[in-house]
């Protein structure tokens, strides 16, 4: 029989032990709370981490809305003091027409290449290249002057995008059959990528700009392009016959691509990381271009074939409305005003630009152009960069 002192010491030991045994007990399930005890507090969960960039691109202001900077009238130094103009390129006339958006009157016409298809803002914000692809060359505009300046040779420039680092102007060769990366300034070849599909035309890059996915209008399919290694990483066939794919964007957050699709008249929505197989969202006949609104909460969807635009609301997920165009027309490519008041659009097969107000889709005017108007740019932009296109700024 152990001595007192011993049998202290033993159910001290005990004691011990149970109250060890008790606390990992405790830990684990969160402590016994009819004792009163509680788990050692959890560690708050981390926030979302801004995406590591492409090496060279501005940093994402916000994980959660990549386009942050493109708020109403944010207007960066370099373009402040850039006449306000809206520059609309028609296919058939060889011309630009500008049009002063204060009084809804054309200026001037300027005439350019052969087949300029869309009027696209560089990488830095300070040239606007119109791209004449039948012409194989670009035209520079001065948008702080709106007068032409230099031409530059390039082959079949249908589209033209800008990496989010600037180092490379992509020019989509559609009928080439080719993603040409250039110098963004002097438009030099730097590496020419055969692709394997037909009309390769419209794309976005992803929120940290590592890749970009393409459409091809002619054998309706989708490219996913690496940025920094300039390859294609994959490809899929869209799961519609007689798909005809064409604008692409993607959603603030960065999750979702956006495809529009003329001949299934919706649009294509998919996981950009993952390139998974979209689905479609009827949207109207002959869908065709994309905006987002200034405050990131919708985009403008212009159904050429029926005349009107869709509204889809980034977080219902889902369309909420559906303006018409009061006598129809072809609303196609455009953009958004710098104050987000008005949506811009070309009328494509009906020589005529519309003006609608993006508060309650009224039709504010209806401006005759040449025949064939297409990627009209309304310029200067908010954002601190433009990734090409009639203007996708980040």
């Amino acid at each position: 029989m152990p001595t007192p002192t011993k049998r202290t010491a033993a159910l001290l030991c005990g004691l011990l032990l149970a109250a060890l045994a008790g606390c990992g007990s405790s830990a684990d399930k969160g402590g016994n709370e009819a004792l009163g005890t509680k788990g050692a507090a959890q560690p708050p969960v981390p926030k979302k981490a801004v995406p590591q960039g492409l090496p060279g691109m501005p940093p994402v202001l916000d994980p959660k809305d990549a386009y942050a900077a493109d708020r109403p009238n944010a207007l960066q130094p370099a373009v402040k003091n850039f006449l306000e103009r809206v520059y609309v390129p028609n296919t058939n006339s060889n011309t630009v027409s500008v049009i002063d958006p204060k009084t809804y009157k054309v200026i001037e016409t300027i005439p350019v290449g052969h087949q300029p298809q869309h009027v696209v803002p560089s990488w830095d914000m300070k040239t606007l290249w119109v791209n004449n692809d039948l012409g194989d060359s670009l035209t520079a505009i001065d948008p702080a002057t709106g007068k032409t300046g230099r031409t530059v040779q390039v082959s079949d420039p249908y589209n033209l995008y800008f990496t989010p680092d600037g180092k490379y102007a992509v020019v989509m060769a559609s009928m080439d059959r080719e993603l040409v990366f250039r110098e963004p300034v002097n438009m030099n070849r730097v590496k020419t990528v055969p692709v394997h599909c037909a009309g390769v035309n419209h794309a976005d890059f992803s929120m940290d700009g590592r890749y970009f996915i393409v459409s091809c209008e002619f054998s309706g399919e989708l490219l996913k392009v690496d940025t920094a290694k300039m390859q294609v990483i994959a490809h899929q066939k869209l799961p519609f016959e007689g798909a005809m794919p064409q604008d692409v964007k993607m959603s603030p957050d960065g999750k979702t691509f956006y495809i529009a699709d003329m001949m299934a008249h919706g649009m294509w929505v998919m996981d950009g990381d993952r390139f998974s197989t979209p689905t479609l969202l009827p949207t109207g006949k002959g869908c065709h271009g994309l905006y987002v609104s200034r405050d990131s909460k919708e985009m403008y969807i212009s159904n050429r074939g029926e005349g009107t635009i869709s509204i889809f609301d980034f977080a219902q997920n889902k369309l909420t409305k559906k303006w018409h165009l009061p006598d129809g027309g072809s609303p196609d490519m455009g953009g958004v005003s710098a104050d987000g008041k008005v949506l811009w659009l070309s009328g494509r097969y009906d020589a005529e630009v519309y003006a609608i107000d993006t508060t309650t889709g009224k039709e504010l005017a209806r401006i005759p152009v040449g025949s064939g108007p297409h990627g009209l740019a309304v310029y200067p932009q908010p954002g601190r960069y433009s990734l090409g296109h009639t203007g996708i700024f980040r």
